[in-house]
């Protein structure tokens, strides 16, 4: 019944196909093949005004999820982009118009050259990484791409304090062009020389998208070498290198339309273009109406979470896909955590309180309401620093952690614990007390977001349940933002964030993010250990990592900080979350990725690093049924 239904949708998508395929559209000339385009000749925003309505449906892939407003700027130097479709990081830099060095894939752990030339490689003591480029690499406007953009893109971030430059400033010395194709990056240096972290010299290698160098200085030179205005400039006559380019954006949709002359069709790279001729994403109102827009096949790509996601082929029969056909149906990355706040004496000074809360909430409920059972539970993949891929779960050994493990729901487990620590209720009000004051707690998140939302409610019924009074609080995001990442705050007890996903550097980079004091009292702090929680011992842990290359010390040095990390409890996970949500809309396109396909390509939007990968091999789904069947 399920593939009738799909073919009969397909086939309903066929008379949609034709009726779309016919509309006269304007389009620019394609570029010859044997010659690059000038800026001129490159399709323009103004060129595409008012035909956008009329993409042809089968050489159009939409998205929804990605872009929730107006493009504001085309600047790969600059920070105002709002510009999901071009430039965004998520389980890797979005690549359609910039190019990064490297793409990370995350089902292998590998990074894939791009406008790299094969492998980079450290000199024997990690203080210089060589790389080289891809002789084919060019810009759009036919230059060819050089070590000396590579370079100019570091010098213009660190002048200017763009996401490059402060990200990677306090680990990256300087990047030297030594020749047109051949670069080297030398690492910044401690006291004692060796490299500050070559972790995070690799994650500039995949999320650094790369800027023509006489770009950046024709921009440099229209502001006045003015860093705020180069930040804020609209980056209307952007060169790029990359597959795709801007075609038409405004407040209802944003397009992006193939270079023919991309130089990535060469042998060296994908050896041929991407499928889809446009990019286009529908900005959607909310969640809601995005979902609306898959269901009835006018979105092939979506990222946003649907709750109960396999009723739509289970119950609607739709011809929907996930990555994986069971739960949790993606590759999850992230790990929406509880944090406490060390700055508040009852917290920071009660180690079986913050564990007994923690051993208290319900975390199935959690994972079944909030998630809609989109996530793994803690019970198949225990609770640690990693995420739950075979990669990072391998880092560690769970058998040394697993009597510090705990199940959630215990309740009684926890009232022991502090009952053991003598925080109890003396007056038989129902409510514990310390020091001889009742304990009352907030959980906080961001008002809107649901599953979050969700999930502080159980934490609050948790701390019912083992006599501690914790009460919700939902302020909006703008609010939010501003008091969190506010290293001295006492307003939030225990309050939400979500710590790195998948890059190079981690797992180490999450691990800092949870215990490093590296993040303690900065000011404005967006970057990690958010409750500023210290312990000189974890420190010293975290400070061998990075130039540790011997597998076995590693996974040591990772079980330790593992056993802390559960023994002391300065915070506590809530779930396992896709840090990409992917499902796809096979009425149109099919041959998306697939967990068990074999190809090891991501489910990262078709966009995101080596997710960008399953562009090359999508295909029309014309009078067939849905290329995936469901049991």
């Amino acid at each position: 019944m399920k593939k009738l239904i799909a073919l009969l949708l397909a086939l309903v998508m066929v008379i949609g196909l034709a009726a779309c395929g016919g509309s006269a559209t304007t389009e620019t000339k394609a570029p010859v093949a044997t010659e690059a385009p000038t800026q001129a000749e490159a399709p323009a925003e103004t060129e595409a005004a008012g035909n956008t309505t009329d993409l042809p449906r089968d050489e159009t892939l939409y998205f929804a999820g990605q872009q929730w407003g107006t493009v504001n700027s085309w600047n790969v130097i600059g920070t105002n982009q709002n510009n999901a479709m071009a430039l965004a990081a998520g389980a890797g830099y979005r690549t359609t118009m910039f190019e990064t060095l490297y793409m990370w894939n995350v089902m292998t752990g590998e990074l894939i050259g791009l406008l790299a030339d094969g492998d980079y490689t450290w000199n024997d003591n990690m203080t210089e990484l060589s790389v080289n480029l891809k002789e084919a690499a060019h810009w759009s406007d036919g230059t060819p791409v050089t070590a000396a953009d590579v370079a100019r893109t570091w010098e213009i971030g660190v002048e200017i304090g763009n996401g490059t430059g402060s990200s990677y400033g306090a680990f990256i010395d300087s990047i030297e062009a030594t020749g047109d194709k051949s670069l080297v990056i030398h690492c910044k240096l401690d006291a004692s020389g060796a490299p500050v972290n070559p972790l995070k010299v690799l994650d500039f290698l995949e999320l650094a998208p790369i800027a023509q160098a006489a770009w950046i200085d024709k921009v440099v030179e229209r502001c006045n070498g003015d860093a705020t205005a180069i930040l804020n400039d609209p980056g209307d006559d952007v060169v790029w290198s990359g597959p795709y380019t801007k075609y038409y954006s405004d407040d209802q949709k944003v397009v992006l339309i193939r270079d023919d002359n991309y130089w990535g069709q060469d042998a060296s790279m994908w050896g041929k273009l991407p499928v889809p001729k446009y990019l286009a994403h529908v900005i959607y109102a909310d969640n809601a109406a995005g979902e609306v827009a898959l269901k009835a096949g006018e979105v092939d790509v979506c990222q946003q979470f649907i709750g109960n996601i396999q009723n739509l082929w289970l119950e609607d029969g739709l011809p929907i896909s996930t990555f994986y056909d069971e739960a949790p149906y993606g590759v999850c990355l992230t790990m929406p955590t509880a944090w406490y706040n060390m700055n508040i004496p009852v917290i920071a000074e009660n180690t079986a309180l913050r564990k007994a809360i923690a051993m208290a909430v319900d975390y199935d409920t959690i994972i079944a309401n909030a998630m809609t059972n989109q996530s793994p539970s803690f019970s198949d993949v225990p609770r640690s620093l990693m995420n739950p891929t075979d990669g990072e779960q391998a880092l560690y050994d769970h058998d040394a952690v697993a009597d510090l493990q705990w199940a959630g729901n215990d309740i009684e487990g926890a009232k022991a614990l502090l009952d053991e620590a003598g925080i109890v209720d003396s007056d038989g009000d129902g409510w514990r007390e310390w020091n001889g004051e009742k304990i009352s707690l907030n959980a906080v998140c961001p008002n809107g977001w649901t599953d979050w939302q969700a999930s502080m409610e159980v934490v609050a019924a948790a701390g019912k349940n083992i006599g501690v009074e914790i009460t919700t609080l939902y302020p909006e995001y703008s609010i939010y933002q501003t008091v969190f990442v506010d290293p001295d705050q006492t307003e939030y007890a225990i309050f939400m964030w979500s710590p790195d996903a998948s890059t190079p550097s981690n797992p180490w980079g999450r691990v800092n993010q949870f215990m490093g004091k590296d993040y303690v009292g900065i000011a404005n702090n967006w970057s990690g250990n958010w409750g500023q929680y210290v312990n000189d011992e974890a420190e010293a842990l975290i400070k061998k990592i990075p130039t540790t290359t011997d597998t076995a010390e590693l996974k040591d040095l990772y079980t330790k900080l593992t056993e802390i990390y559960l023994t002391e409890v300065p915070s506590f996970s809530l779930m396992y979350r896709p840090s990409v949500f992917h499902c796809v809309n096979e009425s149109v396109w099919t041959n998306f990725p697939a967990g068990d396909d074999g190809r090891n390509i991501p489910p990262a939007d078709c966009t995101d690093g080596y997710g960008i990968a399953a562009l090359y091999e999508l295909e029309l789904e014309i009078g067939r049924a849905s290329c995936r069947e469901r049991v």
